[in-house]
Formats: structure tokens, C-alpha cells, sequence
């Protein structure tokens, strides 16, 4: 009898904003979420998916130093509530109706598999009154690249932020197979260099991976 393999397995690693948040109308289509985590795992068989995207807490009590998910279902009530029973701005209204889908949105990805690593957003208001938003994800991804290191026999990464290359670089040369899925206009020239033949870009998969 055969001994089973002690490979270990491919984990992927999604960089949410630089892929996908404001890319689907460049895009021309919208992604089918669950056609994409089935398409990782039979074209690349991969075990673990990470997401790691921003999230907007409104007054929702969390601190990352709690070490522990953001609970969307709590997020939820605590987004409905405000809506309820807060006195808002029109703008105020709209804001946690938008988020409040977004978090319908993670709910779902969670269903079909994916595992969330979201980051609070950080609102920062200019003196001349714009506001930015910012939820920069990099850190954490980089992170659990190294956190996993010993989990994983290769990784594919969704992203062509040039950000990454030094620890992409890093895993390559320490023998870590190295896969990059991304939008070939949004992906820096180091990246490309280091997937070589391995780099496919994201606009090509439109039959595949297209919401209907």
C-alpha cells in the first residue's frame, strides 16, 4: 500500500483593493465570487483562500489589539440599529446602507469558503472638508505570508501591487513555488519578473470567472 504524499499544500493570498475595489468597472464585468474560489481550487488546488480587504466599523466598539475577527453579524445589528435610532446626515444614511452591503457581501464570501482578513478603515478629514479613507492591507498580508511559511509548499497571490516583490522574492528564493493571478495593467513591472512564466492575467478569465 501506498504511503500518502506529505506535500503540503498551495494557500492563496487575495489583495482585495489592489485587484478588485474599483477595478470591476474598468473591468467591464463583475466577478462571480463563488465561480472564483472554485476556479483557485481546481486550477491551482489550493487549500486555504485569504481576502484581505478594509471595512468601515461606524462607532462599532473593536480594536484590532483584541486579537480576534471582526464579527460581522454583530457589525450588522450594530449598522441596522444606528439606522433605527440615530438622528443622521442623508450622507450618514447612505454611508451605513452601503456598508451594511458590503458586509452582506463578506458574509457571503465566508459561505463559499473564503477566509476574511479585514482591516478597520481609517477616516481622516482634510481641512478643506474631503474626507479619506484608508484601510492598507499590505502589513497584514505580508504578515501571514511569513506567519504560514511552514504550512505551505507555494502560494498564489492575487495582487500586482509592486509593495510585495521583496517578500515574494524572499519566498522564491527559499524554494516556495510562486503563482501571481492579476490585472496585467495593474501590476507592477517586479512582479511580472518574478512570476515569469507563472504570472496569468486576471482579464482573460472573463468567461470563466463573469457574474451572470
Amino acid at each position: 500500500m501506498s504511503r500518502k504524499s506529505s506535500k503540503k499544500p498551495v494557500y492563496c493570498f487575495i489583495d482585495a483593493s489592489n485587484l478588485f475595489y474599483g477595478g470591476e468597472k474598468s473591468l467591464g464585468w463583475k466577478i462571480d465570487y463563488k465561480k472564483l474560489i472554485r476556479y483557485l481550487r481546481r486550477k491551482y488546488s489550493v487549500k486555504k483562500v485569504f481576502y484581505y480587504a478594509g471595512i468601515e466599523l461606524n462607532k462599532f466598539n473593536y480594536s484590532p489589539l483584541d486579537n480576534v475577527p471582526i464579527n460581522l453579524n454583530e457589525l450588522l445589528t450594530h449598522l441596522k440599529r444606528r439606522l433605527k435610532k440615530d438622528k443622521l446626515k442623508k450622507s450618514d444614511i447612505m454611508s451605513i446602507s452601503n456598508n451594511i452591503q458590503r458586509i452582506k457581501f463578506y458574509l457571503k464570501l465566508i459561505e463559499f469558503g473564503y477566509t476574511l482578513k479585514l482591516k478597520p478603515v481609517k477616516i481622516f478629514h482634510e481641512p478643506d472638508g474631503y474626507t479619506v479613507k484608508k484601510a492598507n492591507c499590505d502589513v497584514d498580508m505580508t504578515f501571514d505570508l511569513m506567519r504560514f511559511y511552514n504550512e505551505y509548499s507555494g502560494v498564489l497571490v492575487l495582487t500586482g501591487d509592486g509593495d510585495f516583490a521583496v517578500v515574494l522574492k524572499y519566498l522564491k528564493d527559499k524554494g516556495k513555488s510562486l503563482r501571481i493571478l492579476a490585472r496585467g495593467e495593474r501590476t507592477a513591472r517586479e512582479i511580472r519578473q518574478l512570476a515569469g512564466g507563472d504570472f496569468r492575467d486576471f482579464n482573460y478569465l472573463r468567461e470563466i470567472l463573469r457574474y451572470e
